[in-house]
């Protein structure tokens, strides 16, 4: 995985190992919305999370470009790529 050069290496990997952590908590096929990993990690009390929702997209392509998960919208896999609009994450 390349890290991601407009986040801190620690904050990437936080985001990676907390969509991972995220998805091991879950049935196999389900998925989480990436708000969940964003609030997982975010440390404050109010909406800061919404800060970390694009470095958590990127965080996805990343585990999706290595084979560990599967980025999806309505349910149907898609190119990580062209990510518009509401997303899901789930294991491959």
């Amino acid at each position: 995985m390349t890290a991601d050069e407009s986040a801190p290496p620690e904050l990437n990997q936080r985001l990676e190992r907390a969509i991972l952590d995220l998805l091991d908590q879950r049935a196999p096929a389900a998925t989480i919305c990436p708000s969940d990993a964003a609030r997982a990690v975010y440390q404050g009390e109010d909406d800061g999370w919404r800060a970390l929702m694009e470095p958590v997209r990127r965080a996805a392509r990343r585990l999706a470009a290595a084979g560990e998960v599967e980025i999806t919208r309505s349910g149907r896999p898609v190119d990580p790529e062209d990510i518009r609009g509401p997303i899901r994450i789930r294991r491959k």
